[in-house]
């Protein structure tokens, strides 16, 4: 875990590109579901959940911006719209010892609407540019944006070529593109990663607009299949709610995508692997009132698809398990998932 504040820019030459990554969700990738997800795949590319300026500048900062080494590569991301309070966070998240800082541009939530940041920034892509500069000048990671493809019933193209243009005169040179409208009035968080149509052609105009900028693309992709079609167009693809309910998905993504030879490894080495982990933070964690759900909670979606994914998942939710504290209650939902095959 990275307690201290030291950057760590030796390792960012190492460091593979973003070709697949793991977008940025509330309540979801918190650290201990990146540990998951870093035991899954070794290179695909881990964000955290969206941390506000104001949560840095005036809060505690330990909290928010702590870690473990081995999620790396991960990205912090920023919500904020003061170009000087993204800069002092940025520098934060750099001594932390993140790889990469990227700005929200596309939360629709209200509560983001009220502190005039995420998705309503793309109508003010002048200000997104100062934000962006401030944190290149604080910084010597790479600073990213992610963003929608228009806002409320703006449909033209021109639109989010327009932003992106703007923003690339600040230095981003990559940009995150979820290919829907964010709706600020009249739908939920919910309903905005669902309800607008899907714009994957805007994306791919954007990589023809800008060939030499890093264009990934975000929103509604499941499959290998659709990832492969996808990186025939454009740089890299971002996977959401996929990544999180089917995990094991990603278990060849390293020899897929980044020409790994190490082995896929197995549901169950991915359970044996967490063991350590899990039992390091109880340990670690236990006078900060750490629960065991906090890390399992995000491991019930590993056996998705198997015979008896239902009573792994069950034993994982056993509320009297989960309160005896015990590390080993992932071997006895693997147990379970064999005998129900």
């Amino acid at each position: 875990m990275n307690t201290e504040l030291t950057p760590a820019p030796a390792a960012a030459a190492a460091i593979p590109g973003r070709r697949i990554s793991v977008a940025p969700m509330m309540d979801w990738t918190d650290r201990h579901c990146r540990v998951f997800h870093r035991h899954i795949s070794r290179h695909t590319w881990l964000y955290t959940e969206m941390v506000t300026t104001g949560a840095l500048v005036y809060g505690d900062v330990e909290r928010h911006l702590r870690f473990n080494d081995e999620e790396h590569p991960v990205a912090l991301q920023l919500g904020g719209s003061d170009p000087a309070d993204l800069a002092t966070s940025a520098k934060l998240g750099e001594k932390w010892g993140y790889d990469e800082v990227n700005l929200n541009c596309g939360c629709p939530s209200e509560r983001v609407q009220k502190g005039a940041f995420g998705a309503c920034l793309m109508a003010e892509p002048q200000l997104v540019a100062d934000c962006v500069k401030a944190m290149r000048d604080a910084v010597s990671i790479d600073v990213t944006v992610k963003h929608r493809v228009g806002i409320d019933q703006v449909e033209s193209y021109d639109f989010v070529r327009d932003f992106v243009g703007t923003v690339a005169e600040a230095g981003c040179r990559t940009f995150i593109v979820h290919a829907r409208n964010a709706i600020l009035k009249g739908l939920s968080p919910k309903e905005n990663r669902e309800v607008p149509p899907l714009k994957y052609e805007f994306a791919y105009r954007l990589k023809r607009d800008f060939p030499d900028f890093e264009i990934i693309i975000n929103g509604g992709i499941k499959t290998t299949a659709e990832i492969d079609l996808h990186l025939a167009h454009v740089d890299g693809v971002m996977l959401g709610r996929e990544a999180y309910h089917n995990p094991y998905l990603m278990a060849d993504f390293d020899q897929r995508y980044y020409g790994a030879d190490t082995p896929v490894p197995s549901r169950e080495q991915v359970l044996e692997a967490m063991l350590p982990y899990i039992e390091a933070q109880l340990h670690q964690e236990g006078g900060r009132g750490l629960k065991l759900n906090s890390i399992t909670r995000h491991m019930l979606g590993l056996m998705q698809g198997l015979p008896g994914a239902r009573g792994f998942r069950q034993t994982l939710s056993d509320a009297k398990k989960l309160a005896a504290g015990d590390p080993r209650l992932l071997l006895e939902a693997a147990a379970r998932l064999r005998q129900s095959t």
